[in-house]
């Protein structure tokens, strides 16, 4: 049985006493339930202090993105290294943002990615179509070479462990989603791609996660579906509340 796994990015929002208040008011009211998951996607510098207010709790800390290089004269950069420091357990690798923004490819996703699991960290990898992709029927053979690119060279157990997150592009805080239909049918088709790289095995134990404008309003029709396990959920998650509430849907 996948585990249902919620995880909120905040993105480049809140400062410090705001990171720590949503903490302190999360840590204590998530359901104490092993079939679901929650995780904060946070920016680089509330990561300590997440850490201490998660310690001993059901709450995971994630970053947001990271350099492959373990060290070296990459200014401005984060290492795997010191994230695994930090008492980091998760890294969003691949969002369309950073895509589009600055400069990440399928390439250095797939670096990221083998750098990643060198220092304990379980990658969320982001794979998702433009519209205009979507309306030339390109969504499929997209998505199969963004999930083999970023998976390539990983060993079964590494794949079996790595959190695929689909996003189409186009619904990325525009307010549209992806029908629930629309939606299990890509994580499907990755579940798909991931089962002929590997095994059956495998694919039946990857979390594959929806993302793209999910609220509590369209929370429990989503992880209704075959195989949609779970969210990464953008300006939803920056509320506690909203955020619990699309936690404790995992949990139905």
């Amino acid at each position: 049985m996948r585990k249902t796994i919620i995880a909120g990015n905040w993105k480049m929002n809140k400062l410090a006493a705001d990171a720590d208040q949503f903490a302190e008011d999360v840590v204590g009211k998530l359901p104490n339930d092993d079939s679901v998951e929650a995780i904060v996607c946070a920016p680089f510098p509330f990561l300590s202090s997440l850490v201490k207010t998660a310690d001993n709790s059901k709450l995971h800390i994630s970053a947001q993105t990271m350099h492959f290089e373990e060290n070296g004269a990459f200014t401005g950069e984060v290492s795997p290294a010191m994230l695994a420091d930090l008492g980091v357990t998760h890294v969003v690798i691949g969002h369309s943002e950073r895509r589009e923004h600055f400069g990440e490819t399928d390439e250095t996703v797939n670096k990221k990615v083998h750098a990643a699991f060198a220092h304990n960290l379980t990658p969320i990898i982001c794979v998702g179509e433009t519209l205009e992709q979507r309306e030339s029927n390109e969504t499929n053979a997209h998505i199969d070479a963004q999930v083999r690119k970023a998976l390539d060279g990983l060993q079964k157990d590494q794949i079996e462990t790595a959190i695929i997150a689909y996003e189409p592009i186009w619904a990325i805080g525009t307010g549209k989603t992806a029908s629930s239909d629309e939606a299990n049918d890509v994580c499907a088709h990755i579940r798909h791609v991931v089962e002929n790289m590997t095994d059956e095995t495998v694919a039946s134990q990857m979390v594959i996660q929806y993302g793209g404008s999910v609220k509590p309003a369209n929370i429990d029709d989503l992880l209704g579906q075959s195989d949609i396990d779970g969210a990464l959920v953008g300006g939803a998650s920056l509320d506690p509340d909203s955020f619990l509430q699309m936690v404790e849907a995992g949990t139905k």
